[in-house]
């Protein structure tokens, strides 16, 4: 399940920016703002991300500087 899991690439956002990049993946993976528990799941890779939300997540770390996101 790591495979798809993005966590790697979310614990190296700086804190001041964790809460905005956040918000840019709940929308992304189009996840509701009250569903911590579907963000966690995806977070973890326990839920794999289809081609397009890989893509988004991709997208979104790379605009941070953050190239190794997976695993």
């Amino acid at each position: 399940m790591k495979r798809f899991s993005f966590k790697k690439g979310y614990d190296q956002l700086p804190a001041g920016r964790v809460q905005e990049v956040r918000s840019e993946l709940f929308k992304a993976l189009g996840i509701s703002r009250g569903s911590r528990k579907a963000f966690l799941m995806r977070m973890r890779g326990e839920t794999e991300p289809k081609v397009t939300e890989a893509e988004a997540i991709e997208k979104i770390f790379k605009a941070e500087g953050i190239i190794d996101i997976w695993g």
